[in-house]
C-alpha cells in the first residue's frame, strides 16, 4: 500500500492527493486494519513531503545567496544589482511587491530606489521621513519590523501621503529589514503582500541577509565610485595615478580571489593565504569569541579586542600599532575578526576580506543549522516516539549505525541556549551522531560504550565553550529503543551531580557510586558490589578465607577489632591480620566516611545475595 504514497510524492502530489488511496480502500470495502495501516502510511508520507519542501525551498534560498555573492564579485551596473536582489527578494519570499529605501542625507528621509511588482505611481514616488511609517521606523531604529495588518498596527506612526500611497498599491502585509554599514543604516529593504499574512522568522533573517549583499554591492560601488574620482583629480600626477591604479588593481584582483574560492568552496584558510599573498605580513581569522580560525600573530592583548569592537562600530579598518584589525559584526554580536600584521597595507583589501569570511562563516553556520534540525528530530523521535518505522533508515542516511552501542549524554547548562545547542550540533556532525536542544539542556547520542568518559568531556569542553558550568549525566544505548531509557537514567544522573554539588562535571551511573543505584534504570547490584568489594570476595573465593565476614562483623561492631574477634570466637591479632590484607585489596582511604558507606551497603547487598555464607574458616584462616 506505501507504495501508492512514494508515486504520490515522486511526482510532488498536492496533499489533498494522499486522501485517494484511503477513499479507494474504503470504496473497496478494506477492513479497519487496512485503513488504519494507510491513514499511518499517509501521516508519514506527509511529514516526508513536508521535509523535502523544507528542504527544496531551504536549497533555493542558499542559491539565491550564492549567487548574490556572483554578483558582487562581477559587479559592474549597481542598479542592475539592486533590482536582482530585490526580485530575488519577491521571488524567495513570494510576495507579491518587494521594494528597496534608501537615505538620502540632504533631505534627512528615505526614497524608493527599486521598487519590483508595484503598479502605482503615487508607491514608487514615496519619500518617507525618519520614524514614519514602517519603513521610517526601521530605518530609525535599524531593526527589523514586519505587520500581517499594516492599517490596524499602530506601533508606527502612520502619515496620510503614506497611507494614500500603500492604499492605492493596495498593500496589507508589510515586512522591513535594514541595509547597514557597519552601525549606519543607508537604506531598508522590504517584502509586501496586498493580503493579511504572517512573516515567519526565518524569512526575516532570508531577507536580512539579502539585505547585507545589497549594503555591500552599495558600498563596493561606493568604493569604486571613489577610485574613480581620484583618478581624475589625480590625472596630472602621472606617478601618483599610476600607484593608485596599481593599489586599485590590486584590491580588485584580491576580491575577485577571494570571490572565485568561496564560488569554488574554499575556506577561511584560502581566503587567509590571498590576503597575505597580496598584502604580506602575517594574518589571524579570530571567531566570534576571540579563538583563532587561522593563523597567529602572537599574543595579543585587551587593547586588541577594543580596536576590533571599534571597527565594528566604524564599519572600517582600526589600527593599532604594527596591527590592521577588521571586525564584522550580524545583529550587534561580533562574527569574525581578522588582524593583519604589517607596516604598510591596504586597508580595503583587509575589510573585504573580513567581509567575505564572514560571508564564509554564515553560510557555514546556515548549513550547519539545517542539518542539526535534521538531527535533532531524529534524536528527540528516538527519545519520545521509540519504535517508530523509519528511524534506522533516517539514520543511515546521516552516517549512523544505530545498531552499534551508543551513549546518551544530557548536559545541564545555565548558559547560552543557541551557543549551546551550536556546540553540541557541531559535536554531533563530528562525530556520526546526533543532538538536540531542550530548554536549558542539550542531549547528544554519541557512538561508543564509555558512558562515565564520555560525560565527562562533554561537561568538560562545554563548559569550556560557554564560559559557565555545565554538568552531564550518561548511559549507554545498545539498541535504537533504548535510547528513550537511557535518556531518562542520563538526565537523572546529571540532576543528582548537580543535587551533590559536583555542578560542571560529568558521570553515569556506574561513576556515582551508591547514588547510581538510585538513579540508574538496570539497578546493577552485581556490578556496584562487584566494583566496591570484588576484590574481597574474589580473594575468599580463591583461598577459603572468611575476609568478607570478618569485615562484616568489623562494621558491625563499630569498628572494634576486640569486639570483632569476640563476635568471631577468634584472637584479636587474626582480626588485625585480616583488616591488614583487606586493606591490601582495597586499596588505602577504605576506612574513609564515604567509602566506607559504599562499603558497607555492598556488604548488605552482597550478604542479601548470598544468605549461606556463614564463617566457617578456622580461627587462623586469613
Amino acid at each position: 500500500m506505501s507504495i501508492r504514497f512514494l508515486e504520490l510524492l515522486a511526482r510532488e502530489a498536492s496533499a489533498v492527493e494522499f486522501e485517494g488511496p484511503i477513499i479507494q480502500a474504503r470504496a473497496a470495502g478494506a477492513d479497519a486494519a487496512t485503513i488504519e495501516e494507510l491513514e499511518r502510511a499517509k501521516v508519514e508520507a506527509l511529514k516526508v513531503r513536508d521535509l523535502l519542501k523544507r528542504r527544496a525551498r531551504r536549497e533555493a534560498e542558499l542559491s539565491a545567496l550564492y549567487d548574490t555573492a556572483g554578483d558582487l564579485a562581477a559587479l559592474r551596473d549597481l542598479d542592475a544589482v539592486l533590482e536582482a536582489i530585490v526580485h530575488r527578494a519577491r521571488q524567495l519570499l513570494a510576495t507579491d511587491v518587494a521594494y528597496m529605501t534608501l537615505h538620502d542625507p540632504e533631505r534627512g528621509d528615505t526614497y524608493m530606489r527599486v521598487t519590483d511588482g508595484s503598479i502605482s505611481a503615487k508607491f514608487r514616488a514615496l519619500r518617507l521621513a525618519m520614524g514614519a511609517g514602517l519603513g521610517g521606523l526601521v530605518a530609525q531604529t535599524a531593526v527589523p519590523y514586519a505587520t500581517a495588518d499594516y492599517f490596524a498596527d499602530a506601533r508606527f506612526r502612520h502619515k496620510e501621503h503614506i497611507d494614500e500611497a500603500v492604499k492605492e498599491e493596495g498593500l496589507v502585509a508589510i515586512l522591513g529589514v535594514p541595509l547597514r554599514l557597519g552601525q549606519r543604516v543607508i537604506g531598508v529593504l522590504m517584502a509586501a503582500n496586498r493580503s493579511a499574512r504572517p512573516f515567519h522568522q526565518e524569512e526575516v533573517s532570508l531577507l536580512a541577509s539579502l539585505a547585507a549583499h545589497a549594503a555591500v554591492a552599495i558600498d563596493n560601488a561606493r568604493l569604486l565610485q571613489e577610485t574613480r574620482n581620484a583618478l581624475e583629480e589625480l590625472s596630472h600626477a602621472h606617478r601618483t595615478a599610476r600607484e593608485h591604479g596599481e593599489a586599485v588593481e590590486r584590491a580588485a584582483m584580491a576580491h575577485d580571489r577571494m570571490t572565485s574560492l568561496v564560488l569554488r568552496g574554499g575556506g577561511i584558510e584560502d581566503v587567509a593565504a590571498v590576503v597575505t599573498d597580496v598584502l604580506g605580513g602575517s594574518l589571524a581569522v579570530l571567531n566570534d569569541l576571540g579563538r583563532p580560525i587561522s593563523g597567529d600573530v602572537g599574543e595579543l592583548d585587551a587593547g586588541v579586542f577594543e580596536a576590533a569592537q571599534a571597527s565594528r562600530a566604524l564599519g572600517r579598518t582600526v589600527r593599532r600599532g604594527d596591527l590592521l584589525i577588521a571586525s564584522v559584526d550580524v545583529g550587534g554580536e561580533p562574527l569574525c575578526t581578522l588582524i593583519l600584521r604589517s607596516d604598510d597595507a591596504d586597508e580595503r583589501i583587509l575589510e573585504r576580506a573580513a567581509l567575505v569570511c564572514a560571508l564564509l562563516l554564515l553560510f557555514r553556520r546556515s548549513v550547519a543549522e539545517a542539518e542539526g534540525r535534521v538531527r535533532g528530530e531524529l534524536l528527540d523521535d528516538l527519545i519520545s516516539r521509540p519504535g517508530s518505522p523509519g528511524l534506522a533508515d533516517r539514520a543511515r542516511r546521516l552516517g549512523m549505525d544505530l545498531g552499534a552501542p551508543h551513549v546518551v549524554v544530557v548536559a545541564r547548562h545555565s548558559g547560552q541556549r543557541e551557543r549551546a545547542a551550536f556546540w553540541a550540533s557541531s559535536q554531533a556532525t563530528l562525530r556520526h551522531g546526533l543532538a538536540a536542544g531542550r530548554g536549558d539542556e542539550v542531549v547528544l547520542l554519541l557512538p561508543g560504550d564509555d558512558a562515565g568518559g564520555l560525560a565527562q568531556r562533554v561537561a568538560r569542553e562545554l563548559t569550556s565553550s560557554l564560559q559557565s558550568p555545565a554538568t552531564a549525566g550518561a548511559s549507554r544505548a545498545g539498541e535504537p529503543e533504548d535510547v528513550a531509557a537511557a535518556y531518562q537514567e542520563a538526565r537523572r544522573c546529571a540532576e543528582a551531580l548537580i543535587a551533590l554539588g559536583r555542578a560542571g562535571d560529568g558521570a553515569s551511573a556506574a561513576e556515582l557510586g551508591f547514588v547510581g543505584l538510585l538513579v540508574g534504570d538496570g539497578r546493577d547490584v552485581p556490578g556496584f558490589v562487584g566494583r566496591t568489594l570484588g576484590a574481597v570476595i574474589d580473594y575468599d573465593a580463591r583461598r577459603g578465607t572468611a575476609l568478607t565476614g570478618t569485615l562484616a562483623a568489623y562494621f558491625g561492631t563499630g569498628g572494634s577489632p576486640s569486639r570483632t574477634a569476640e563476635a568471631m570466637h577468634i584472637h584479636v591479632n587474626t582480626v588485625t591480620q585480616r583488616l591488614d590484607r583487606i586493606g591490601k585489596l582495597l586499596g588505602e582511604g577504605w576506612l574513609e566516611p564515604e567509602r566506607a558507606l559504599e562499603i558497607q551497603l555492598a556488604l548488605r547487598l552482597h550478604r542479601l545475595g548470598h544468605t549461606d555464607t556463614p564463617d566457617t574458616m578456622g580461627p587462623n584462616a586469613i
